[in-house]
């Protein structure tokens, strides 16, 4: 196995091999090289070694599973291993499978991997592992394991506390707390739970950790025995922990057809929004084999193919979608024995699996998790509580647990040469757990596609099988509970999946070759404006409710751009760095003459005191409804924005309501009338005033990360203003401002194509850097750049990348 790299500015690599094995080895040696300690910190993940070497109790990087503690993580990925779940999906040929050239990228990526920890581990800077013991070397099978984890991350992965807590009754106190967690959040190693002096995001996390405070297993038992969800408030858990803009995963991506261009072929813009720490980082790289694959883009860390980007003739994203990808089964249980259920009036009883870890002190510690025909039994599900009593358990059915094709999809995109291509790719692999796919061509066509695996519940099975529960639940989230005494409510096989019940690729939402295609977190309903796709079971997402902020902005500007028409690669970029937001255009203007008319210029705060708001009521005017870094106004507006969301009662933020005839213009008009609105601006001035922080401050004065002993101010705003830049930047309690970024903007790509020339074009830009080693070059530079609303040219013809300044070749292989 060999391969060339070359790496042009800003770190960039461009890997060449003459077959998959040696593509997959100069990926995987370039990632460690750039990102060694993340890359082994995911290893010791799913190994399930966590507690051995960081210990059992601390918080781990959330980026492979909702877990919240280490002994958490390590119960879950042990029993992976134990069950031998990994190993049993490699075994089964493609398309159920993965395919011969993921298999041998795969196979490459780790020797690549192990080459360079084996001629460099002695040269590591990074303070986060240099000289660590548990950076090792790794087999085929950790890269699958790790591609595993993502595929199961909104299913399994995101119950693993639920799962590893889930005990009979009677069995004792000991497997009580289960940590409450929906979709995966972002975390460090060792890091504590922090607030966020984000009011929204408090509310939540406090509602939260209530629930811990009265674990089941300390009620007394006959309560116990006879406590049930509520439905009401699982509807309402259910909802918030499954809506995508809730999580730390999100996206727009748009693609133009060639009526709307410059030059008449397509263009695109992907703007993942990920964390900006962790596992789930993008890394950029360039991979070519010669008259087989010519792909350029952002993967995500261990993936040996590109996760999103483009080739010389089509150009993709993703966007975290809005199906729900697992179902609940309600047990009813034998009265002699909660472990035995019925299923068609015989009496199955569950799988005991018993996992053992060891902790750092060497203490070894055995749970057992219980398995049925659907899958295992969970306490907590998407934010619901499911206790387990004698007559009722809950099983999760996750159909991503039998789905290694994740790679694949990445590599099909990679070779497509049209937009009939991505969506061939999209039927044959049918790989994709938790995301949408937005493409174009150079031929000027252009796709949305909601492409997920994804339980084949339709409206009338949910109808006909749902418990109370799910009656509930389904309707509120998508979240079916299914009758898991009856065989005829197992979800049946769609028509051309290449696995058991599942929808099959016809049977999902797509539109195609409209002018534009657009998604922002939303359900696939307004992907054009005047295109609604409807008729769609309630899996997949809501139709005819109201959009999130993000994507009435994003419908407004692409649809004004499309009219406009002219499309190139300066528009695509202005859009990108435009960070207009919608919240302050609907609402600035009425909270300026509001506040103007308050008598006395003051307002009543939460904690009763009066304060004066007098000098807020010009500068909400006058802001110019932007979260760009000169910005005057728009700190104060975004804490205005954030307390006020917070607090308004519910239906009366605005106005005009919702009338899905029109669901890009309402609801609007703010309602100033109410305490709500008197008391969140009163708060958000006296909050800056106790920071010393002028009303009129630029945003980039205190919304920075700090890199190498610079500050570096940051641009865009968070998921409630509905800036298409999103940016969740963490509050700093001690000294007010915004001083890191938790997740937004992530790999960020425009693209063009030409008649001439290089006949394909791109702007990229990766905003936290390629490198996580604070000490390395590329740590920063990048982030410097997103700081100025600057990006990379990017080099992908040949006789680019030979002309770039500095360019440097390094030769890698086996010895």
């Amino acid at each position: 196995m060999s391969a060339v790299i070359r790496y042009t500015e800003y770190g960039i690599p461009h890997i060449t091999a003459d077959d998959y094995p040696g593509l997959g080895f100069g990926t995987g040696w370039a990632q460690a090289a750039d990102q060694i300690c993340t890359l082994a910190d995911g290893f010791v993940t799913v190994r399930g070694e966590r507690s051995r070497w960081f210990g059992a109790e601390q918080k781990p990087d959330a980026s492979l599973s909702a877990a919240g503690t280490n002994l958490t993580s390590d119960l879950w990925f042990r029993g992976v291993r134990d069950a031998r779940t990994v190993e049993k999906l490699l075994a089964r040929p493609a398309p159920a499978g993965p395919s011969r050239e993921v298999r041998q990228l795969s196979r490459g990526w780790a020797a690549g991997y192990n080459a360079w920890l084996r001629d460099h581990r002695d040269e590591i800077t990074d303070p986060a592992c240099k000289g660590a013991d548990w950076v090792r070397p790794i087999t085929p099978l950790d890269v699958s394991r790790r591609g595993f984890a993502l595929s199961v991350l909104s299913g399994q992965g995101a119950a693993v506390n639920g799962i590893t807590a889930a005990a009979p009754p009677g069995a004792g106190s000991a497997r009580a707390g289960s940590e409450v967690a929906a979709r995966p959040g972002t975390g460090r190693t060792g890091q504590a739970a922090r607030t966020t002096q984000d009011p929204q995001k408090d509310q939540e996390a406090q509602k939260a950790q209530r629930a811990q405070k009265a674990p089941e297993a300390q009620a007394p038992q006959e309560a116990r025995a006879a406590r049930q969800p509520d439905p009401r408030e699982a509807a309402r858990a259910a909802r918030a922990a499954l809506d995508p803009q809730r999580s730390d995963m999100g996206s727009n991506a748009v693609a133009f057809g060639g009526s709307t261009t410059a030059n008449g072929s397509g263009a695109l813009i992907g703007n993942p929004h990920y964390p900006w720490s962790g596992g789930r980082r993008f890394w950029q790289s360039h991979q070519t084999i010669p008259g087989e694959l010519d792909a350029a883009g952002g993967s995500l860390l261990a993936s040996p193919t590109i996760s999103i980007g483009h080739n010389r003739n089509i150009a993709w994203s993703h966007t975290v979608a809005t199906g729900v990808p697992l179902t609940l089964h309600e047990l009813k249980l034998d009265p002699a024995d909660p472990t035995a259920y019925t299923v068609d009036g015989k009496t199955e009883r569950m799988r005991p699996r018993k996992v053992t870890v060891a902790d750092k002190s060497g203490r070894r510690v055995t749970r057992t998790q219980w398995w049925t025909r659907y899958g295992p039994v969970s306490t907590n599900v998407a934010g619901v509580e499911l206790p387990w009593t004698e007559r009722t358990a809950y099983a999760l059915a996750d159909p991503n647990a039998r789905n290694l094709r994740f790679t694949d999809a990445g590599l099909a995109f990679s070779k497509a040469r049209d937009v009939a291509g991505v969506r061939d790719a999209l039927r044959r692999v049918q790989g994709l757990p938790w995301v949408n796919t937005v493409a174009t061509d150079s031929g000027g066509h252009t796709l949305m596609a909601q492409s997920q695996v994804l339980p084949r519940v339709t409206d009338a099975l949910a109808e006909r099988c749902n418990t109370p529960l799910g009656q509930a639940t389904y309707p509120a989230a998508g979240l079916a509970v299914l009758d898991g005494s009856r065989g005829d409510c197992v979800p049946r096989t769609g028509p051309g999946a290449v696995q058991r019940g599942v929808f099959g690729p016809s049977e999902m939402p797509q539109l195609h070759d409209a002018p534009y295609v657009e998604n922002s977190n939303d359900s696939a309903w307004l992907s054009h404006a005047g295109r609604p796709l409807t008729g769609f079971p309630r899996i997949f997402g809501d139709t005819g409710t109201e959009r999130s902020m993000r994507t009435r902005g994003a419908l407004r500007d692409v649809s004004a751009m499309a009219r406009e028409g002219g499309i190139d690669q300066r528009a695509l970029r202005a859009q990108q760095f435009a960070n207009r937001a919608p919240a302050g255009e609907l609402a600035a203007e009425d909270a300026a003459t509001a506040c103007a008319k308050l008598p006395g210029g003051t307002a009543p705060g939460s904690d009763g005191r009066n304060v004066d708001v007098s000098a807020a009521c010009d500068v909400l005017r006058d802001w110019d409804r932007t979260l760009r870094t000169d910005s005057e106004g728009a700190l104060l507006f975004d804490r205005f924005w954030r307390h006020l969301t917070a607090s308004a009662p519910e239906g009366k933020l605005w106005r005009t309501p919702f009338d899905p005839e029109h669901p890009v213009s309402t609801p609007r008009d703010l309602n100033t009338g109410t305490p709500a609105f008197r008391t969140a601006l009163a708060d958000a001035v006296a909050e800056l005033d106790r920071y010393g922080i002028a009303p009129d401050a630029p945003l980039g004065r205190h919304q920075f990360v700090e890199r190498r002993g610079d500050r570096l101010p940051i641009p865009g705003g968070t998921e409630s203003l509905g800036v298409w830049n999103k940016t969740e930047p963490v509050w700093d309690t001690g000294h007010g401002g915004y001083r890191e970024v938790e997740a937004g903007s992530s790999y960020i790509q425009t693209v063009t194509f030409s008649g001439h020339g290089c006949p394909v074009r791109a702007g990229t830009l990766l905003t936290y850097s390629q490198s996580s080693d604070p000490t390395s070059a590329h740590h920063s530079d990048q982030t410097r750049l997103y700081s100025r609303g600057r990006m990379v040219q990017e080099r992908f013809c040949e006789q680019d990348i030979r002309s770039a300044p500095g360019l440097r070749t390094v030769h890698v292989g086996t010895r």
